[in-house]
């Protein structure tokens, strides 16, 4: 088993100060009422303690926009420079649990088989991720419905809060080369010191019917058609979502010739999300809301053995006319037994 290491909570804007010295350090940053993954600099506070960000490590290691490519015509000629991949390391610090296993989510999507994304590839090979283990999962919280530990967030570093001190150990070789550079201001820890037990989620839910061999009964479930109605179609559940991955691609020209491309999250709640020559295949709001459900909860897992949930509740939290994926799961889950 790795070292276990400590340090006292007070030191903790030492550490901050220390990392980003070496290189960036992203960390939940409260804001007022919000707390939100952001570059830290001194002066900015970290809270440990706020159980959900609104946002999600997504914003870093798949920005909300992105520059790809520039094209300059000018002249006649042709020239097309691509903007640099991020290769420099950098700590993201605090993820949850949930937050981790969305990372597993979108590396699935964005290194796996054929395809892989250079962007995506580029900022996750360069990060040093650091979890933070949850001290009480919030009403909203469903995580452990998906299998995983609030207690035990993995990461390159795992990390905990117990009284004053934040407990860390490494998890992988990666962990150890990042509490190296950290090493002196960290003192060795007893495992008996930390304490910590595995905590349960408050919400139930039955996921037994959500299996590739039930995808036509549920795409035909006559629940669809009341569920959706209240939806507004705003996307804030795909836009706060740690795993949703969509987007798309837009150019912009500028002055004597010259063109941006850029990369941008899309959702697919949105009346022009695969909007192609001949019109959109799905046409309808119950249509859109259908294929984004049935994509988390089926779809996804009949390609990669696991859900394209991770149980976080920001949905929950965030949906303006309380229409998340709990209530989803629960209406047609429930009709397994009745």
């Amino acid at each position: 088993m790795n070292k276990l290491f400590k340090i006292n909570l007070a030191g903790l804007n030492g550490l901050f100060a220390h990392i980003a010295k070496d290189m960036e350090l992203f960390a939940p940053i409260r804001q007022g009422n919000e707390l939100n993954y952001k570059k830290w600099h001194d002066g900015l506070e970290v809270d440990l303690y706020g159980l959900k960000t609104v946002n999600t490590p997504k914003d870093v290691l798949l920005p909300q926009s992105e520059n790809l490519y520039a094209v300059n015509t000018k002249g006649g000629n042709i020239d097309i420079t691509p903007y640099p991949l991020h290769l420099a390391p950098y700590t993201l610090l605090g993820a949850k649990a949930c937050d981790i296993k969305a990372i597993a989510v979108l590396d699935n999507i964005y290194l796996r088989g054929d395809f892989v994304d250079e962007a995506y590839k580029s900022r996750r090979e360069n990060a040093y991720i650091v979890s933070l283990a949850c001290n009480e999962p919030k009403a909203s919280c469903f995580c452990g419905a998906f299998g995983l530990d609030a207690s035990n967030p993995g990461g390159d570093v795992a990390t905990w809060i117990v009284d004053d001190e934040l407990y860390l150990r490494p998890q992988n070789e990666r962990g150890q080369e990042w509490v190296q550079k950290v090493a002196h201001l960290l003192g060795e820890a007893n495992e008996e010191l930390l304490n910590h037990k595995k905590h349960e989620t408050h919400v139930n839910i039955n996921l037994e019917r959500f299996v590739p061999e039930n995808t036509l009964e549920l795409f035909k479930d006559a629940n669809w058609e009341h569920l959706y109605k209240a939806c507004l179609g705003c996307g804030i559940c795909t836009y706060i979502c740690p795993t949703c991955s969509c987007y798309d691609i837009r150019d912009f020209e500028g002055k004597c010739g010259e063109i941006q491309r850029l990369r941008c999250w899309d959702s697919c709640m949105y009346p022009d999300f695969t909007l192609m020559a001949h019109g959109n295949p799905r046409i309808s709001q119950k249509e859109r809301f259908r294929q984004r459900f049935m994509h988390k909860l089926v779809y996804h897992f009949d390609k990669f053995g696991e859900y394209g949930c991770v149980g976080c509740g920001r949905c929950v939290n965030k949906c303006p006319v309380n229409l998340n994926i709990v209530k989803i799961i629960n209406t047609l889950g429930g009709a397994i037994n009745g």
